[in-house]
């Protein structure tokens, strides 16, 4: 009794580290996941006022518009971008606020508070990279 008892909680202890164990992703499927969360595009900058999800904001506040394939219903509202300007490598965070129906799906529009953050106003368009923060991520 005392050996099937031994044997049965190896057994067990073997079965779970096996379920623990993490799992190697092929390439395909990091590839995959990389282009669910990474964008690219150009970022300009807009005069803020209330926008698409319904908040009036101002110039200094750090606004985000997202291109119009994005925004969809506004179900992205409120939530932070993390925004890089590639030729540069400064970043900054945005709040989603407005849509961009001149952006093509990549491309950010930003207010002048957050775009100064990575370029000066002057620029008036930069290269970026950026994703989404988590839903209840906050600066």
């Amino acid at each position: 009794m005392y050996r099937l008892t031994t044997v049965l909680i190896t057994l067990c202890a073997i079965f779970f580290t096996v379920l623990a164990a993490p799992l190697r992703l092929d390439e395909t499927a990091k590839i995959s996941l990389e282009k669910r969360t990474s964008h690219t595009g150009e970022g300009t900058w807009f005069e803020v006022g209330t926008g698409a999800c319904g908040y009036t904001d101002t110039d200094s506040d750090p606004i985000v518009a997202i291109s119009a394939q994005i925004y969809g219903s506004g179900g992205n509202c409120n939530q932070w971008i993390h925004i890089t300007n590639t030729d540069n490598g400064q970043s900054a965070y945005g709040k989603t606020r407005d849509e961009c129906e001149s952006c093509g799906s990549g491309s950010l529009d930003m207010s002048p508070g957050l775009f100064e953050e990575l370029s000066t106003l002057d620029t008036g368009e930069i290269p970026i990279s950026w994703h989404f923060m988590s839903k209840d991520w906050s600066p």
